[in-house]
């Protein structure tokens, strides 16, 4: 299949505005929350990769805001997408706080394996969201990649009581997780992959390695709707579709994605406006009762200019996308207008 042709530079930068939106809480070790946003010819799109990614890993969300603003979408087949609350590495007594963000939510994610934190603060936090949702809600854990092997298998027996759907990420490696995943056979406890998909080489290395029963699918990570879609097929597991702590631009990508999977088993992390103190849109993308709804995402002007990120990083932003611009012609992933 030929690449999709990209818009020319300077269109790209006339179309950007970098905004910089408080959390409602620390979340990955951040209080703000930096994006750019831009209004291309088929709606509104977003590109915001975490400060730390260096240009070739960026490059490929690059190229995902332009495959979601630039070209046509895949028609959905289904309206609103079912989506779960996450929960924050906060001490136990403020679960209740952040669950409340998330209208209707029977599902968590809670976060574990936090730096500088012990195994004590993530049962205590699993124990308080299960309080809170009940036996019929649903609980999954994500470690971010925190543990080694034996760390993981002891912690995850430690929250086994708590009934997890399962546990996402909780080792770095491929390796880590297939060995894992065969400690585990016998607790029917499934493994996500999240970084072994979104941050590989190779996203489809995990599923061929059979180190995973299900993954953690990210649109602007993988390159757009379309590159998403592709591997989805191509691996032939069950997927979540989950957000990178996006703008409600980027979570409408998501839901985009979700809402384009033939099956769709599991609630989806496309919720997360609910942490964001501010947004870039009037009708955010929030949970009601435990759904948000599939639609293009129109970006407020007001919004704009109240949450423009500062002169600096307003530049720093806009070399970012000058050189995944130029990585993105390089690497042939897309090809420019002439």
């Amino acid at each position: 299949m030929a690449s999709p042709a990209l818009p020319a530079l300077a269109e790209l930068l006339a179309a950007a505005h970098v905004v910089s939106l408080p959390l409602t809480t620390r979340f990955r070790r951040i209080d703000t929350r930096e994006a750019v946003v831009f209004r291309g010819p088929e709606g509104s799109t977003e590109f915001s990769p975490f400060a730390e990614y260096d240009d070739i890993e960026a490059a490929t969300w690059l190229a995902a805001a332009i495959d979601f603003g630039w070209r046509a979408q895949p028609s959905p087949l289904r309206d609103r997408i079912r989506v779960n609350a996450t929960v924050p590495a906060v001490d136990a007594s403020r679960v209740p706080e952040v669950l409340a963000l998330y209208d209707g939510c029977r599902t968590a994610k809670v976060k574990v394996a936090e730096a500088g934190q012990v195994l004590a603060d993530d049962v205590a936090r699993v124990r308080a969201v299960r309080a809170a949702l009940g036996a019929e809600g649903r609980i999954r854990v994500d470690g971010n990649g925190g543990w080694n092997v034996d760390e993981a298998e002891h912690a995850i027996h430690s929250l086994a009581e708590f009934d997890l759907e399962y546990v996402e990420q909780p080792c770095a490696s491929i390796a880590e997780l297939a060995e894992l995943r065969e400690r585990l056979h016998d607790w029917d406890i499934p493994i996500a992959a999240d970084e072994s998909v979104r941050r590989a080489d190779d996203p489809l290395e995990v599923a061929r390695a059979g180190a995973a029963d299900l993954l953690v699918i990210k649109a602007q990570p993988l390159g757009g709707v379309h590159s998403a879609l592709d591997i989805v097929g191509e691996a032939g597991l069950p997927v979540v579709v989950s957000s990178a702590l996006d703008t409600s631009v980027g979570l409408s990508m998501g839901a985009w994605l979700a809402a384009s999977i033939p099956t769709l088993d599991f609630d989806c992390g496309l919720g997360t406006a609910s942490l964001l103190a501010a947004d870039v849109t009037a009708r955010p993308v929030r949970a009601v009762d435990g759904f948000i709804e599939v639609e293009r995402v129109e970006l407020d002007d007001a919004l704009l200019t109240q949450h423009a990120a500062s002169v600096e990083r307003d530049a720093w932003w806009r070399a970012r996308i000058s050189r995944c611009y130029e990585a993105l012609t390089t690497l042939e992933l897309v090809r420019p207008d002439r």
